[in-house]
Formats: C-alpha cells, structure tokens, sequence
C-alpha cells in the first residue's frame, strides 16, 4: 500500500503580512465576542423594558377601571335610592376612591411612558450593536479568506468591514 504524505500544518513563518493578517482576525475575533455580548445584554434590557412598561400600562388600565366602577356606584346609588340620607355616605365614599384612583393614573401614565422611551433606546443600541456584529462577522471571513486565496484584498476589505462594525459597535455601547 502507498503511504501518502499529508502536511497538516503550513508554514507562514516567512510570510508576515499572513502573520500580519492573523493577527488582525484574531483581533476582530476579540471584538466581534465583545460586540455580541453586548447586543443580547441590549436585547435582554429592551425585553426587560418593555415587560415593565407593560406592567405600568396594565396597573394603569386597572386603576382607570376601579375609577370608572367608583363613579357608576356613586350613580347608581344616587339614581336608586330612596333614602338620600342612608346613601349620601356610600355616594361619598365612592365619589371619594373614584378620586382618589384619578389622583393615581397620570404618575402611572408618566412612568409607562418613561418605560417606552427607555425600551426605544434600548432597542436602537440593540440594532447598533446587531449592525456591529455583523459587519463584524464579515470582516472576520474575509479576511480569513486571504489564507485560502492569498489574495491581499481579502484582509483589505475585511477590515474595512470591521472598522465599519467596530465603529458601530462603539455607537451602541455610548449612545
């Protein structure tokens, strides 16, 4: 049987700009794992967000529901009754909770509409980020390509490519 002679490993020893272009995918590599991470944390905060705003929005509903139950309660025991005086307490105390849940749902509403604000950044720095990670992931196949192509444009345009997603990765970690 012929024995066949397979090298595995080549030698770039004497190519620096290989060397050179390694090192930089191992950078992009670093980055793009940074850039990640960050855009599921932006993801997972904007889901959080919104559960929270959901949450106000539902309390909110609520209490304007208690408000209007209040105020037909005080109607109807002022159109039914046919003692006024046995009814003007319940009326008060009605009227009273119907006020009292009024006073409640404009700080309700204020704070459901902070929530959506926070959740809209919150969502546009997890589209940066996505944006990042995948100009990103680019950079780091087409500069990979340059191993199999020995083609320098390859690692050109690949790290044009990740300075863009870097540059966006960055946007979303400040803004």
């Amino acid at each position: 049987m012929a024995e066949l002679d397979i090298h595995a490993a080549h030698d770039h020893s004497g190519d620096r700009f290989a060397q050179r272009v390694g090192v930089a995918v191992g950078v992009i590599g670093i980055i793009l794992a940074i850039v990640t991470i960050g855009s599921h944390r932006a993801h997972t905060q904007a889901v959080i967000y919104r559960t929270e705003e959901n949450d106000l929005w539902s309390f909110y509903q609520a209490r304007k529901v208690r408000q209007r139950v209040f105020e037909v309660g005080a109607g109807l025991a002022a159109a039914l009754s046919t003692d006024e005086k046995k009814t003007a307490e319940l009326i008060d105390r009605f009227t009273q909770q119907g006020a009292h849940e009024a006073q409640e749902t404009p700080e309700l509403e204020k704070q459901a509409k902070q929530k959506a604000a926070a959740t809209a950044r919150e969502e546009g720095r997890a589209v940066r980020l996505d944006l990042g990670e995948g100009f990103l992931e680019l950079g780091l196949v087409l500069a990979s390509l340059y191993f199999l192509s020995k083609r320098r444009f390859f690692p050109a345009i690949g790290l044009t490519a990740a300075v863009i997603g870097s540059a966006l990765g960055i946007a979303g970690f400040i803004f």
